[in-house]
C-alpha cells in the first residue's frame, strides 16, 4: 500500500500524531489509510484502465501521504504544545476531507454511467478530474461521516464537532472536485490522443491543455484538505 518513501512519511506523519493525539489519533488516521487502500484494490480489473490516466497508482508515496496527512500531522504537532479544541477539529476535519475525496474517486469510478464535468456539465471519460456522479457523491458523504464518527466516539466530542466534522470533510471534496476541474494540470498525448494528468506518455511529452503544470493531484489534495480546514475553524469560531 505504501512506496518506501511513503512508508518514511508516514512513519514521520504518524510520529507526529502520536504526540499530539495518542493511540486514538493513529487510530483516525489508520481508518483513512486501511479504508481507502482497500477501496483502491477493490475492483482492480475494472479500474485497470484508469492506470492511463492517472499519474500515481494505488500504491503511495510520500507526496500522496504528506497532501492527505501533513495537515493532521501539523494539528498533532499543535495540540502537543498548545492543547485546544481547535486541533481535534483540524485533525477530523482534514481527514474527513481526505477520506470523502478518496471514497468519491475509488467508488465513483464504479458507476455504470460516465460522470459529469462541472465545468461544461458534458459527461467525460471515468476517472476525470473535476467531473461527477451521484453515485461519487454519496459515497464521499459516507467517507467523511465514517471519519467524523469515529472521531466523535474516540476522542469524545460534541455533536456540534461532529457535525462540522461531516459537513467541512464533505465540503473538502467538493473543493477538490472544482480544483480539479479548473487548476488541476491536464494533458493531451501527442501519439493516442488520451486525456491524461501526466505530463509524459506513449514515451513522449505531453501537451499541456488544462491548468497549471505545477498543480498536480496531491496539490489538489493538499489545497482542498486545508481550506476545508481553515473554512470550518473560521467558521467554528464565528459559532
Amino acid at each position: 500500500m505504501l512506496s518506501p518513501s511513503g512508508a518514511v512519511m508516514a512513519v514521520l506523519v504518524g510520529s507526529c500524531l502520536t504526540l499530539g493525539f495518542g493511540i486514538k489519533g493513529i487510530i483516525v488516521m489508520g481508518t483513512f489509510f486501511v479504508s481507502s487502500s482497500l477501496l483502491s484494490k477493490w475492483n482492480g480489473k475494472k479500474k485497470s484502465s484508469l492506470v492511463e490516466i492517472h499519474e500515481k497508482g494505488s500504491v503511495r508515496d510520500w507526496a500522496q501521504v504528506l497532501a492527505n496527512g501533513g495537515i493532521a500531522a501539523a494539528a498533532g504537532l499543535s495540540v502537543f504544545f498548545w492543547p485546544t479544541p481547535l486541533s481535534f477539529l483540524a485533525l477530523g476535519i482534514s481527514l474527513a476531507s481526505a477520506n470523502s475525496d478518496t471514497w468519491a474517486s475509488e467508488l465513483g469510478t464504479l458507476s455504470k454511467r460516465p460522470p459529469i464535468s462541472i465545468r461544461n456539465f458534458k459527461r467525460v471519460a471515468t476517472g476525470t478530474s473535476g467531473a461527477i456522479s451521484l453515485g461519487g457523491t454519496l459515497a464521499g458523504f459516507l467517507g467523511s461521516l465514517l471519519i467524523a464518527v469515529v472521531s466523535t466516539l474516540l476522542f469524545q466530542l460534541s455533536l456540534e464537532l461532529f457535525f462540522f466534522i461531516l459537513f467541512f470533510g464533505f465540503f473538502g471534496m467538493l473543493i477538490d472536485t472544482i480544483l480539479g476541474a479548473y487548476l488541476q494540470a491536464e494533458y493531451i498525448c501527442r501519439k493516442c490522443g488520451l486525456h491524461i494528468e501526466k505530463p509524459i506518455h506513449c514515451h513522449e511529452e505531453a501537451v499541456l491543455c488544462k491548468g497549471s503544470s505545477w498543480i498536480r493531484n496531491d496539490t489538489v489534495n493538499f489545497i482542498s484538505s486545508l481550506s476545508a480546514v481553515l473554512l470550518g475553524l473560521f467558521f467554528f469560531n464565528g459559532f
